[in-house]
């Protein structure tokens, strides 16, 4: 009987470890679902559990109390198309050549040799293939060899580029926008749409995809065009937050994320999926009233400073990952990529420089996690312009630009400025506000030493160099996968 019950208990553990902690072995079982939810233009402290004030946000601080807050995430780069690519691709953008805010004029886009997330989830070595859908703003390249059913996703329903790229942009003259196309597939079904429906519709497009997929694996991709100027709400939630416009806005959102909530676990998939929430940059401040809050944080959309490139972050899955739990080691959207073809049961490409690595065991607070990055780069184009290595953050000598927020919907003034060699200890001073390069020589020398590293690794036009591990974006004259 005391073998039997000794037995018994054992086999328990076991059970009890593999649920909290997927395998490889586990995974092939049972293959975990993915959502990723990314908002566009959304600070640091625009949503409750990461500072908001003036309004509510009742789904996402469910998830962050059922999931783990991540609170030094980090985007690549403080702009759309280069933060979108390195999400997609595990790779810092400039790796694989897509830097800025692709428009219609763009002649380039992702290049049909890398391996986004959803090409990584069909490798013939899983065994079997993920459904994938992509519902909102793609800005990977609008020409048809670019868009998202020419790699790897399933289904897309979106707009191929930003919503103020349109001819209705006060900022537009002559640069002849056409009306803002809203694609399908690969056609467009709609020319100007009802942006107030935007939200909806992406909300709408993913719910009906995960009842349409819960019996097989799926990555599910919902890139919102909000809170991304100009901002629209539907009537549902119009005047509604008591946070104004911009409040409107994200109570739409995280209404969206309880949305999709709700759908996995009418589908009986909570338990199943992995949901990951976060932000492709800072807030565009140059809009006042109409941009978001990077809290305690220094900057915004546009800069290296920590409120252009670090974004609330949220993962939840239950039973794999702990309740109410914080982590503070840095990371990245690089990072997503490994993690999750480690826990579909492959892993990232090995015929190329991937940047990102699993943060698998900081998601589920695994006892002894380490750190995945010695150091995290932070590029404006092809400018290196910070280093993170630790607590520590090393700004180089570059250009950047101050706002003058203007209100209303407005577009205010941009100042440049020019900031200096700068140590800071975010430990101490995450508002970035202190310089103590003077009283630490010896971290300023470690930080540039793998400034050195990322420049002959990645290049950096503000040291004139080239980077020797650089991979070409798709251009109009390369074929289509």
């Amino acid at each position: 009987m005391k073998t039997l019950k000794t037995t018994l208990l054992a086999a328990l553990a076991l059970c009890l470890l593999s649920w909290h902690l997927p395998t490889n072995a586990t995974a092939a079982k049972r293959p975990p679902n993915f959502v990723i939810i990314f908002a566009d233009d959304l600070g640091y402290a625009d949503i409750g559990s990461f500072g908001a004030q003036g309004y509510q946000t009742p789904n996402l601080d469910r998830m962050a109390r059922e999931g783990v807050r991540l609170t030094d995430f980090y985007v690549a780069q403080a702009v759309c198309s280069a933060s979108r690519t390195a999400l997609l691709t595990g790779c810092y953008s400039n790796r694989v050549g897509i830097l800025g805010a692709l428009n219609h004029n763009a002649q380039q886009g992702i290049n049909a040799n890398e391996m986004l997330i959803p090409e990584v989830l069909k490798q013939p070595s899983l065994g079997r293939s993920y459904a994938s859908a992509i519902f909102g703003k793609w800005h990977l390249g609008h020409h048809p060899q670019f868009l998202p059913t020419h790699n790897g996703f399933d289904e897309y329903f979106g707009l191929p580029y930003s919503n103020d790229m349109w001819p209705k942009n006060p900022e537009a003259a002559g640069l002849n926008y056409p009306d803002l196309p809203l694609y399908e597939n690969d056609k467009i079904i709609q020319r100007d749409p009802d942006q107030t429906q935007l939200t909806t519709w992406y909300t709408e497009h993913a719910v009906s995809f995960i009842e349409r997929h819960k019996t097989q694996p799926f990555f599910l991709y919902v890139p919102h065009s909000m809170p991304h100027v100009p901002l629209f709400v539907s009537e549902k939630f119009k005047g509604k937050s008591g946070g104004g416009l911009y409040g409107d806005v994200i109570a739409e959102i995280d209404w969206s994320v309880g949305q999709i909530l709700a759908a996995l676990k009418r589908s009986q998939l909570d338990n199943d999926t992995l949901v990951i929430f976060t932000s492709d940059n800072g807030p565009w401040r140059l809009y006042g009233d109409h941009g978001g809050s990077a809290g305690p944080l220094r900057g915004y959309k546009g800069t290296m400073f920590e409120g252009g490139v670090r974004e609330p972050f949220i993962a939840r899955w239950p039973g794999h990952i702990k309740a109410g739990s914080v982590n503070h080691t840095p990371a990245m959207t690089i990072d997503l990529l490994p993690t999750l073809a480690r826990l579909a049961g492959t892993a990232a490409p090995t015929d190329r420089i991937i940047d990102g690595r699993d943060i698998w065991p900081m998601l589920s607070g695994k006892a002894g996690a380490q750190p995945p990055h010695e150091a995290l780069y932070f590029y404006w184009g092809r400018e290196l312009q910070a280093v993170r290595s630790g607590n520590w953050k090393l700004h180089l000598p570059h250009p950047y630009v101050e706002h003058v927020p203007a209100n209303g919907g407005a577009r205010g003034k941009v100042v440049s400025k020019q900031l200096e060699l700068a140590l800071y200890d975010l430990a101490k001073d995450v508002g970035e506000t202190t310089n103590v390069a003077a009283q630490n020589p010896a971290v300023v020398k470690r930080l540039l030493d793998y400034a050195e590293q990322a420049r002959a690794d990645l290049g950096d036009t503000l040291t004139d160099r080239e980077g020797k591990n650089v991979r070409p974006a798709g251009r109009l004259s390369t074929a289509a996968k």
